[in-house]
């Protein structure tokens, strides 16, 4: 297994200046998701403005062949889902939109639920209660403590509210590499697992199931889904930890009230 890489405050200041323009990109975005618009559209605006705009590199695409610059993934689409020209989004949908950005070399990798037209109460209590697994981990996050325990209060959190987690996928490092050590699950037992260093670097990114965590992939090799086809939902942020705890690097303006 390879090492984690630990960063220095020069190349954390670096993914920083990255985290801060992925949140620029989101914030961007926020009033195109919406009813009638596909998730093409979605991804050739977001291509458009990380390239022309940002002068920075949409680092999804190429990566492990993937073609597009983000991922679109629709009510039972748990991730990994093709922008489509065919993926037009109507009032009730469930999206999470996954970018990742990388700048002067190093990365940010982050995602967001949006909500189309009127939402269902059940659905809009998924994607809710999904935020606030990631930020209950999130939390958690300071030197000395372990992964395992993280993983343990996600699912417990899931479980108390009636959802399943997905364990196939996971978080993982992030740096000047898009996949380093370590991968963070999202279950795990107390007081196993890796223990957090100043310097660390890693993206949570919780995938939480209204029904089973059993999932498939699509015969396009990428598109994964709940095998009841009941919705699935998933947030993410790329974190540094800190002497104090911990850093969000691609904190959102509307997120500010979750660090209270």
């Amino acid at each position: 297994m390879s090492k984690v890489v630990i960063k220095n405050a020069d190349e954390i200041a670096l993914m920083r200046e990255s985290g801060r323009l992925l949140a620029d990109v989101f914030a961007y975005l926020d009033p195109f998701v919406k009813e009638g618009v596909t998730t093409m559209e979605i991804n050739d605006l977001v291509e458009r403005y990380i390239v022309e705009q940002l002068q920075a590199r949409p680092s999804s695409k190429g990566q492990y062949d993937y073609p597009y610059v983000l991922n679109a993934s629709v009510n039972e689409v748990v991730c990994h889902g093709f922008p489509s020209e065919k993926g037009i989004l109507k009032a009730g949908d469930i999206v999470n939109i996954d970018i990742t950005l990388e700048k002067n070399g190093y990365l940010a990798d982050s995602s967001k639920m949006y909500l189309i037209g009127d939402v269902s109460p059940l659905a809009k209590r998924l994607v809710d209660t999904t935020q606030q697994a990631l930020w209950h981990a999130i939390k958690m996050v300071k030197p000395g403590v372990r992964l395992g325990d993280i993983g343990n209060a996600i699912a417990n959190f899931a479980h108390q509210h009636g959802y399943s987690v997905v364990k196939e996928y996971c978080g993982h490092g992030i740096g000047q590499q898009m996949h380093e050590e370590p991968q963070v699950l999202h279950y795990g037992k107390k007081n196993t697992g890796l223990v957090l260093k100043e310097g660390m670097t890693f993206t949570i990114e919780p995938m939480i199931n209204q029904g089973a965590a059993k999932v498939k992939t699509k015969p396009d090799g990428w598109t994964v889904v709940t095998r009841d086809k009941k919705l699935s939902a998933q947030w993410e942020h790329t974190l540094a930890v800190t002497a104090e705890g911990v850093e969000v690097l691609t904190l959102r303006e509307e997120e500010q009230h979750f660090l209270k």
